[in-house]
C-alpha cells in the first residue's frame, strides 16, 4: 500500500527539520570557544596574604578554580575580561563568627528569630564563607543543615554548640546536663566537611563544665574550640586560667575587645596578663563585635600596644546587623580607623580565619584553589564608626564591595561591571556568559537556520 503524498511530504519535512537542528547544534558545539580561561580580572591590586602578594596583578579563573595570577594575562586568552584598575582583588572573605540558623517562630533564640539568612548579608560585602558560631548543637544540627545550610549559596561552616539543644536562650544554655563532649564530637565527625569547631557561649554559672566538655569534643574531633566566656566569674572561673590552662593552642577567644571579662589591664590599658600569656600559648583572638561586644576604650589602647586581632568577624545577628557592627567590611574599616593597615585587615578576613578553622584551602588565591574572590573599593572621605557604648571614631577610609565571585562565578556585581551595556552590541562570547557569572543561566540557544538564504 502506497503512502499518501501529503504524509510523505510531512515526513520529509520533519526529517529535514531534525537534520537542520542537529546540524545547528553540531555547528554551535564546534564553534564553542576553547580558550585558556573563563574570566580574567585585569589591573587590580591583588592582596593575598598566604602567597605574600601585594601588587598589581591579573587573576585568571577556569572551571571554578584560580588558574593563574601574573603581572599580565592576555585578554584574548579569556572568554571575558573585566578591568578592575583602582580596585583591590582579594580572596573571598571569611566571617568566622556569624549566626545563621534562622527558623522563624522561636523568640530570643539563635536557632530561631535572632539569626539571619546568610545570603542576604554576605556576597554584597565580599564574604563567601561564614562560620556559624554555635547556633545548633548536636541535637538540632541536622535540622539546621536541611533547612538552611543546604539551601543557601553562601558556604556555611559550623561551630557546633556544646549544648545539645544549641543557642536557644538561658534555659537551654545553662543546662549542664545537656553539655556532652562525646555526643558533640560524634556529630562533628559525622559531618567533617561542615563542622569546623566547637562553641561554648553565654554560660552564666561559675563552673568550668561547658569549657571542659567543649575541649573534650574538640580533642576527639581534632577541631578548635571558640569561647564566648559568658558571665564573668573572676574568682571561680578566671580568664587567666581559661587562656593558660583550659584552652589548647589553636583554640579561639572571641569578643576580645568587649571589656566584659577582664580582657584589659586596668593600669596600662593594654592587654591583660591573661591575654598576653594566652597569645604566647597559641590561643587565637577574634573580634566578634556583635551588638554588645566591642568597645573603643579597649580596642584603641590595645591595638596601639600591638595587641591586634588574629581574625576580624562580625557576630552578625538581628541585634547587630543595623547597629555598630553592620557587616564584615564595616568592622574591617573600623579596625583600620584605629590602627590596622589594609593589608592586616585583609589577612584577618582571609588566610587567618582559614588557618584558625583548619581550612587552608580557603582564603587564598593559589593556583588550583577555589575561585572565591572579592573585588573591593577603598573609598576616601569622612566616615564614622561606633561601638557598643554608642561612642564614635572618625575615619577617612572605608571598604566597599564591587564584585564577589564564589566558585568562579560572579554572584554580586554592584555596578554591573561585567554586564553588556544597553544598546551596545553583545561582547565577544556573550553566549558563554554562564561560565563566569551566575546571572546567565546557560548557553544562549543557537539562532534558527535561515532556510531562505541561498
Amino acid at each position: 500500500m502506497k503512502r499518501p503524498l501529503y504524509r510523505l511530504t510531512r515526513s520529509i519535512a520533519s526529517c529535514c527539520a531534525v537534520a537542520s537542528l542537529a546540524a545547528a547544534s553540531v555547528h554551535a558545539f564546534a564553534q564553542a570557544p576553547n580558550l585558556a580561561y573563563d574570566l580574567v580580572l585585569q589591573n587590580g591590586h591583588v592582596i593575598d596574604d598566604k602567597n605574600h602578594i601585594d601588587s598589581v596583578m591579573d587573576v585568571a579563573i577556569k572551571d571554578g578554580k584560580i588558574a593563574k595570577v601574573a603581572p599580565h594575562i592576555a585578554g584574548s586568552d579569556a572568554l571575558k575580561t573585566i578591568d578592575v584598575k583602582g580596585l583591590y582583588v582579594t580572596p573571598g572573605l571569611i566571617d568566622i563568627h556569624f549566626h545563621g540558623f534562622e527558623v522563624p517562630g522561636e523568640r530570643g533564640s539563635y536557632a530561631g528569630d535572632n539569626s539571619i539568612r546568610p545570603d542576604g548579608f554576605t556576597f554584597r560585602t565580599g564574604v563567601t564563607t561564614v562560620v556559624d558560631a554555635g547556633c545548633a548543637g548536636w541535637r538540632n544540627f541536622e535540622e539546621y543543615k536541611t533547612r538552611i545550610i543546604d539551601r543557601q549559596k553562601t558556604r556555611i561552616l559550623v561551630l557546633l554548640n556544646i549544648v545539645g539543644a544549641g543557642m536557644r536562650g538561658p534555659k537551654y544554655e545553662n543546662n549542664q546536663a545537656d553539655m556532652d563532649g562525646a555526643a558533640t564530637a560524634a556529630m562533628a565527625l559525622k559531618y567533617p566537611k561542615i563542622v569546623v569547631g566547637i562553641k561554648t557561649a553565654h554560660y552564666a554559672g561559675p563552673e568550668w563544665t561547658p569549657v571542659e566538655q567543649a575541649v573534650i569534643a574538640g580533642t576527639k574531633a581534632n577541631i578548635p574550640v571558640m569561647v564566648d566566656f559568658g558571665e564573668n566569674h573572676p574568682e571561680s572561673r578566671p580568664l587567666y586560667d581559661l587562656l593558660t590552662k583550659k584552652l589548647r593552642p589553636g583554640d579561639i577567644y572571641t569578643h576580645m575587645y568587649s571589656g566584659l571579662r577582664n580582657e584589659q589591664d586596668p593600669v596600662t590599658k593594654g592587654p591583660s596578663k591573661a591575654f598576653i600569656e594566652g597569645r604566647k600559648r597559641g590561643v587565637f583572638f577574634d573580634t566578634g563585635t556583635g551588638g554588645g561586644s566591642f568597645r573603643f576604650s579597649l580596642a584603641v589602647p590595645m591595638i596601639k600596644d600591638g595587641f591586634i586581632p588574629d581574625s576580624i568577624s562580625t557576630d552578625l545577628h538581628i541585634g547587630s546587623m543595623n547597629g555598630a557592627t553592620k557587616d564584615e567590611l564595616n568592622v574591617a574599616s573600623k579596625m583600620m580607623a584605629i590602627g590596622l593597615s589594609l593589608q592586616q585587615a585583609i589577612a584577618e578576613m582571609t588566610s587567618h580565619p582559614a588557618h584558625e578553622i583548619k581550612r587552608e584551602e580557603l582564603g587564598n588565591l593559589s593556583v588550583g584553589s577555589v575561585a572565591d574572590i572579592a573585588v573591593l573599593r577603598l573609598e576616601q572621605g569622612h566616615f564614622g564608626f561606633t561601638d557598643m557604648d554608642n561612642v564614635r571614631v572618625d575615619g577617612t577610609k572605608k571598604l566597599t564591595d564591587e564584585i564577589t565571585l564564589k566558585d568562579g562565578k560572579i554572584v554580586y556585581d554592584l555596578n554591573g561591571m561585567e554586564a553588556d551595556k544597553y544598546g551596545a552590541p553583545p561582547s565577544p562570547h556573550a553566549d558563554q556568559a554562564y561560565r563566569w557569572t551566575s546571572f546567565a543561566h546557560g548557553p544562549r540557544p543557537a539562532e534558527p537556520a535561515d532556510n531562505n538564504r541561498h
